[in-house]
């Protein structure tokens, strides 16, 4: 099962940090909304955009990105990608005008795309079942490292050097990563170029949909990032403006979040060698419930304690480790020859979900507790109806394909 893949630390650790290309992105330039709408004369909620802007883009560009590593392989999409992303993200450190920005970020979007379908698509590639679900469990704590340290490095840049230290250091990063595909990576899928592009594009969506497991993973995906995109892209203002914390103190509160992902990719990691994905996705469920009613309440009160309302929120995180993990590897499991394309349909319905969120919580936020935090409220309780309804969507036990990869 490429076991000398799977082992490589260099192969993993790269696979890790593109997954987490988003989350840099994202975590890095949150601190700098505050100072960065004031140097550029707009407003917050204008600036607040910078979130659901990028991630709209990522969610236009993952299907091309899919479908073109399908038919020409992993690295070359990976190449195009990534470089796009280096030169938006370059334009946006430069960029004197708020549109100019926002135009920027989308573009970085379209790039970082890219990134997050194929180090799926390569996880799919060389293992699968628990293999592939300890494997994502990997890449996500080192995904953590983003949530965990990019807001806190982003607000101490913000402090040094103004609020275009973090879109620099982005750009950076961007290159930086282009030199570790390079030095890192191998191709690990067999091009298929057998059918014209848009009928391989439709045979791949028919097949994906035909897969009722597959869909059924596809929905626990959607729900959960619409909420905590929502809360990312208000978290500024909602520490800082609502509860009075100082912008270097946001940074580590922040950091408790990314944290609480971390924890639960270390307990993942520990109980996919005792448990089935679907108990796995049960606990996360279950979790992630507790935190959505508690966040129903506080948003009906609309006044709680902060500690109160952060612990949901990591609370809620730390069900993101548990159920984004097992729940992926069931999407993608029976779909071993359409990795890409499957990876694909997957994030874009997911990062729509989540630029969803994150603009409409930047469009409803009027400084009260209760529109902060509603959007992930109402994510996390339809996330546990969609398990409910898993009898009618998926009945019967998962299945797996331990010998059907993509290489072979």
């Amino acid at each position: 099962m490429n076991a000398h893949l799977i082992q490589s630390r260099r192969f993993v650790l790269t696979l890790g940090i593109l997954t987490a290309m988003a989350a840099i992105t994202v975590d890095l330039s949150l601190p700098a909304i505050p100072s960065m709408v004031v140097a550029l004369e707009s407003t917050l909620t204008h600036g607040q955009q910078i979130v659901g802007i990028f991630m709209a883009g990522m969610a236009v560009g993952q299907i091309p990105a899919g479908l073109f590593s399908d038919r020409l392989g992993r690295l070359p999409a990976l190449y195009i990608g990534m470089t796009l992303f280096a030169i938006a993200a370059t334009v946006a450190a430069a960029s004197n005008d708020m549109q100019y920005l926002l135009i920027a970020r989308f573009v970085q979007g379209l790039g970082a795309a890219s990134a997050v379908v194929l180090s799926r698509a390569i996880v799919r590639d060389i293992a699968s079942g628990k293999d592939a679900a300890r494997l994502m469990s990997l890449m996500t704590m080192i995904f953590t490292a983003a949530p965990v340290v990019a807001p806190t490095f982003g607000a101490l840049l913000v402090a040094q050097w103004g609020w275009r230290a973090p879109f620099i250091a982005i750009a950076v990063c961007a290159y930086l990563m282009i030199m570790a595909i390079r030095r890192n990576l191998v191709e690990t899928h067999r091009p298929v170029v057998s059918e014209h592009p848009v009928r391989q594009l439709i045979s791949s969506f028919r097949e994906f949909f035909s897969h009722r497991q597959s869909v059924f993973g596809l929905l626990l995906l959607l729900l959960p990032p619409a909420g905590f995109m929502s809360v990312i892209a208000v978290s500024a203002a909602l520490t800082v403006e609502i509860y009075g914390y100082s912008v270097e103190a946001y940074g580590l509160i922040f950091a408790c979040a990314g944290l609480s992902i971390l924890v639960g990719s270390a307990a993942n990691r520990v109980l996919v060698t005792r448990f089935d994905q679907l108990q796995l996705i049960g606990l996360g469920v279950a979790l992630i419930f507790a935190a959505s009613a508690q966040l129903t309440l506080i948003g009906w009160l609309d006044l709680a304690p902060f500690w109160w309302v952060w612990a949901c929120v990591c609370l809620y995180m730390f069900t993101i480790a548990i159920l984004m993990s097992n729940t992926m590897v069931v999407a993608l499991d029976p779909l071993p020859k359409i990795a890409g394309v499957a990876s694909s349909i997957v994030g874009t319905l997911q990062n729509l979900a989540g630029a969803g969120g994150a603009l409409l919580a930047a469009v409803i936020y009027d400084g009260s507790v209760r529109n902060a935090v509603i959007i992930m409220a109402a994510a996390g309780l339809c996330t546990t109806l969609v398990f409910l309804l898993r009898p009618l969507i998926a009945p019967g036990p998962f299945t797996h394909h331990p010998d059907e990869l993509a290489r072979e």
